[in-house]
């Protein structure tokens, strides 16, 4: 693995800790990112920096991007600066980014014409998860590709699972953020609900965690929304993007989808409210104005 050289494109919440934990396992690692500051601070601990996802390609034998949306992957592979532009035939690009499965495929078959192989491999467990190197990632692609990268993602994450050919892997995150995000939604029902009638929401949350209704989502928010911290692992607004992708996917294939549909315009309402920003467990907020109550700690009688 060592001999591959690696670039990383995207450095936010989620790509600044994973290219940490690349060059802590002594990986030889290139970095862009539209914000220089975001660059500077990967070369402080140990990356290289360049000036262009071109340069990134012409440096770099294994390519990983993690970025917003469909749109600016599109553009870091495509356009004049792009990937595309500088990658040797053999490359791989990684993308990890929660995109449209139909725009995934369709980069790979453009990048397969240069002879440029693709990985969709999109990942859940949010930046704790990215810090930690335990992400969970689900990857679309050829199964000879995967095996080649499989090594440099056991540095990523712990649950690495080759779905099947390219555009699975998107395909498994749209349904990764249906669970996580309705999820969310029917904790937010529950928790305004305990907390309008008046109990201890901390002891109802450890009288429910150990049966039926304990679940990931439960363990890793409960406790963010009693300390009223919403400060973004997964924020509001990238969950309501996937949500849309969700939803466009689902219309193309013919799934009706009420339940994300209305998580989605909860997202929406949010949005408008300012929170666009806030984690998406942020979402009890949406339920709180609808109740006229706070979810929080020691909560003793009705607001």
């Amino acid at each position: 693995m060592m001999s591959e050289n690696i670039g990383f494109i995207g450095l936010g919440i989620m790509g600044k800790p994973m290219v940490k934990n690349l060059v802590k396992s002594g990986a030889n690692v290139t970095v862009f990112d539209i914000n220089d500051t975001a660059v500077q601070e990967c070369v402080g601990f140990g990356a290289n920096g360049a000036l262009s996802p071109k340069e990134i390609a012409k440096e770099s034998s294994i390519i990983f991007t993690m970025l917003p949306n469909s749109n600016h992957v599109k553009s870091v592979i495509t356009n004049e600066s792009g990937i595309i532009k500088g990658a040797k035939e053999g490359t791989v690009v990684v993308d990890m980014s929660s995109i449209s499965p139909v725009v995934s495929e369709e980069l790979a078959n453009e990048l397969n014409t240069y002879g440029v192989h693709m990985l969709d491999a999109p990942v859940s467990g949010g930046e704790p998860k990215a810090i930690d190197g335990t992400l969970a990632i689900m990857v679309g692609g050829e199964e000879k590709v995967f095996e080649r990268v499989l090594p440099i993602l056991q540095i990523l994450g712990e649950d690495i699972t080759l779905v099947g050919g390219n555009g699975c892997g998107a395909t498994a995150k749209l349904a990764n953020q249906i669970i996580v995000n309705v999820n969310i939604a029917a904790m937010s029902e529950a928790l305004v609900l305990a907390s309008k009638a008046g109990i201890d929401i901390e002891k109802m949350y450890h009288a429910i965690r150990g049966g039926l209704a304990g679940s990931a989502v439960l363990d890793a928010k409960v406790p963010l929304i009693l300390e009223r911290n919403f400060v973004a692992g997964g924020r509001i607004d990238i969950n309501m993007k996937d949500l849309t992708n969700v939803m466009e996917t689902a219309h193309e294939i013919g799934v009706p989808l009420p339940l994300s549909s209305q998580v989605l315009e909860m997202f929406s309402a949010l949005k408008v409210d300012g929170k666009a920003g806030d984690d998406h467990g942020g979402l009890v907020q949406y339920y709180e104005r609808l109740a006229n109550t706070v979810v929080k700690k020691d909560v003793k009688e009705h607001v």
